[in-house]
């Protein structure tokens, strides 16, 4: 995939956010692998902010802290596979001439002046050619990607004070696509929205590649944060009401809120209270989904594809967030599209359709990076 930084081949995945991190290693079991370890903890505020880290001894600190408190197997490598933060990456889609591979390296850095917006030298590059579908193309289709060098730096430093060796680096769309795209290949376009607790990230898949990326402003917690304005509920409690109510609920929930020393009860209506209140944060969503797809559907070449094959088909759902309950529903209705909630294990196991119950499932969505960045790393090399 697209390598910033490559030294070995045996790693685990370290996915990093703004409030959190998740930690996942597989293993090999005969013909499948197998989760040998995961974990994850909480990065306070201020730590990482907007991707960049702020503070680089508190983020080695709860690395280090994180690692040695993993469930299942301890951690015995040191070496990692870390995700960039999508919001400061650019990522193009370019064509080239056909040329021999020794020389597209060097005319990759000097092409890459003319579409990403920062200069070479001051950013980590990566590149990879996609495999075409089709044979009839007299180009390649090369997939470039770019992080600035003052983003990437301070992940390796605080990485390598916490005792790790980070491997390879790579941004969140690598990951998310390798975990959710069985055998990394789709005939028709594939919408992935990974919502997650600070922005929402936009991935069209097709082929075997990334064909186009936006990171959205628009998060899970701007949902929590509608209730919290709305029923004068700390946030905390606003995040009860919206796991417990979604926005097809039918029932009833008791919460408890703190007023000065004494504590009142409060009773909410879900069923129609709480999605009136979530439904200008989803309309705000939807609409942003429409304008990146317009935007896909009328500046990216379909050549890869025969013609009646460039339409998007079907829409995955990943991330924490995506577990409001009805929202791949509601999604669906909005979109016009089929939504259904991805399955991260579809790379990992035989059949997890059939061996990962729904429940599982869902809590493990919010590893899709994690598990996506550990299958690179159980990989034989990171090309």
């Amino acid at each position: 995939m697209l390598n910033f930084l490559t030294l070995k081949p045996t790693a685990f995945g370290l996915d990093l956010s703004d409030f959190s991190l998740k930690i996942a290693q597989l293993k090999r079991k005969g013909a499948e692998f197998d989760l040998a370890s995961f974990g994850e903890a909480e990065i306070p505020e201020g730590v990482i902010e907007g991707g960049e880290i702020k503070n680089e001894e508190a983020l080695t600190r709860i690395v280090r802290q994180a690692v040695s408190r993993v469930r299942g197997k301890k951690i015995r490598t040191e070496e990692v596979i870390v995700s960039l933060p999508e919001e400061k990456a650019f990522l193009r889609l370019i064509q080239f001439p056909k040329m021999a591979k020794e020389e597209l390296e060097k005319a990759v850095s000097f092409e890459a002046e003319n579409h990403i917006p920062i200069p070479v030298k001051e950013s980590c590059l990566g590149f990879e050619v996609v495999e075409p579908l089709v044979n009839h193309l007299d180009h390649f289709d090369l997939l470039l990607a770019a992080v600035p060098q003052k983003i990437v730096d301070p992940y390796v430093r605080a990485l390598r004070a916490a005792g790790l060796k980070p491997c390879a680096m790579e941004i969140e769309s690598s990951s998310t696509s390798r975990a959710l795209i069985k055998n990394g290949l789709t005939t028709n376009p594939v919408l992935l929205i990974d919502f997650g607790a600070t922005r929402t990230g936009l991935i069209v898949f097709s082929g075997r590649s990334i064909r186009f990326t936006s990171s959205l402003p628009i998060s899970s917690s701007d949902l929590t944060r509608a209730l919290a304005s709305k029923l004068n509920l700390d946030f905390a409690a606003a995040e009860k009401v919206k796991i417990n109510c979604g926005l097809e609920a039918k029932t009833k929930v008791r919460l408890e809120e703190k007023t000065g020393d004494s504590q009142l009860e409060k009773e909410i209506l879900e069923d129609h209270q709480v999605s009136q209140i979530l439904a200008p944060v989803l309309l705000q969503l939807v609409s942003e989904i429409k304008n990146f797809l317009d935007f896909y559907y009328s500046h990216t070449s379909h050549e890869h594809l025969s013609p009646s094959r460039h339409e998007i088909k079907r829409v995955l759902l990943s991330g924490g967030g995506s577990n409001l309950k009805g929202l791949d529903r509601h999604l669906a209705r909005e979109l016009g599209l089929p939504v259904v909630l991805g399955n991260p294990w579809i790379n990992i196991l035989d059949d997890p359709q059939e061996r990962v119950p729904e429940a599982y499932l869902r809590r493990s969505l919010s590893y899709t990076n994690a598990l996506g960045l550990a299958l690179r790393g159980i990989m034989a090399d990171y090309d």
